[in-house]
């Protein structure tokens, strides 16, 4: 018996869908890699400085968020650059110059390793304690802009929102 043109081709259509369906999963691998890599590099918009419990910062309504900076740590006994010491507090105190030579020297070594910011100079971020001295601020601030850091970071504590129902006092 002879089978016509459409039989036929209902046959091979009857033969095709008859198959199991392949699912390629290399698509998919590569569109949930993507995914991973791009939800990675932009779930890091907040910067959070490692502060020392040795200090308290001021706190501030600064709006403007930390960058990655050369850090300058001054606590109740020791400034320290990276991590590393570079005058004890005492010896500042003491000390009646303008500048601080060690800290000059040290800063003059990571000035060669950094790159200047937009504004030209280089970056360094300061945490000092709330309690600090002013004269003591005043020499740091003076040998980082001599050293080059002209863009210099103050790090503040920003206060926690108060959650309170509304403004609104029945006084």
């Amino acid at each position: 018996m002879k089978q016509s043109a459409k039989t036929k081709r209902l046959a091979r259509h009857h033969k095709r869908m008859a198959k199991s369906a392949k699912l390629s999963l290399v698509s998919l691998m590569d569109i949930f890699t993507i995914l991973v890599f791009f939800l990675i590099v932009n779930s890091s918009n907040v910067e959070v400085l490692e502060a020392d419990k040795s200090i308290k910062l001021p706190q501030s309504q600064s709006k403007t968020m930390a960058q990655e900076n050369l850090v300058l740590l001054i606590n109740d006994s020791h400034v320290l650059l990276q991590g590393k010491e570079v005058i004890s507090l005492a010896a500042l105190v003491k000390d009646e110059v303008i500048t601080i030579d060690s800290l000059a020297n040290e800063l003059a070594y990571h000035k060669a390793r950094q790159t200047p910011s937009e504004t030209g100079g280089r970056a360094i971020t300061i945490l000092g304690d709330q309690k600090l001295a002013y004269s003591m601020l005043k020499k740091i601030l003076l040998t980082c802009s001599q050293a080059g850091f002209g863009d210099i970071s103050l790090a503040v504590e920003q206060p926690a929102k108060s959650n309170r129902g509304g403004d609104n006092d029945a006084s």
